[in-house]
């Protein structure tokens, strides 16, 4: 109905930047969760992932999730694709809501620890170790540091900018990543290049002995 399809660009957000990387991290991701088949996205925000990567890739069932300010967003995009393999988005902040207690066998998470809290960070990390099943895969897209340094000035720039905003977020270093990724059952597998100064990062999850 013309009403209601009005209702629902009205709801749409619209991220740029979603729009810029979805074909680098698809290139990556679709090797990635080439044999998974239910894919948790952390921090979906506005939707645009979820939507195009499900197109993309058939083969997956994709969840999206975010706080519940974003779930309008979330459900305009769904609404104009029509996919059923798009799930309504679930309600989760990292640090208040209960994970779901579903299995998936992959999680995807875009442009989100730069923008969380160290203790966000940590209970992500938690998260994810649990709701993945032994042998799932867990990507992680944005921009890191190395050994405490910064991989380019526009990076610096960026974190800087970031601190000026929220004194609690910021570029994370990936060996912190990793350490606190291995107390969660989770093994570094690849880091991938990535344009514009980022890196697609992934995991594993331990199989059971």
């Amino acid at each position: 109905m013309p009403g209601r399809q009005r209702g629902v660009s009205f709801m749409k957000q619209y991220s740029e930047a979603c729009d810029q990387n979805r074909d680098p991290i698809l290139s990556v991701i679709c090797r990635e969760f080439a044999n998974c088949r239910r894919i948790l996205e952390i921090g979906s925000g506005t939707g645009q992932h979820a939507v195009y990567f499900a197109r993309q890739l058939p083969h997956l069932t994709w969840q999206p999730s975010d706080v519940a300010s974003s779930h309008a967003s979330i459900n305009a995009w769904r609404a104009e694709a029509g996919l059923d393999s798009v799930a309504p988005p679930l309600e989760l902040d990292v640090l208040q809501d209960d994970w779901p207690a579903t299995r998936y066998d992959g999680v995807f998470s875009a442009n989100t620890c730069h923008i969380m809290s160290w203790p966000a960070v940590r209970a992500m990390f938690s998260g994810v170790g649990k709701v993945l099943e032994a042998g799932g895969i867990f990507c992680l897209y944005g921009p890191f540091n190395y050994h405490g340094g910064y991989t380019s000035e526009s990076n610096a720039r960026f974190d800087a900018f970031l601190k000026s905003r929220d004194p609690d977020s910021g570029i994370r270093d990936f060996e912190q990543l990793d350490r606190l990724a291995g107390e969660h059952g989770l093994q570094f597998r690849h880091d991938h290049e990535m344009p514009v100064n980022n890196r697609l990062l992934v995991w594993s999850k331990r199989q059971r002995n």
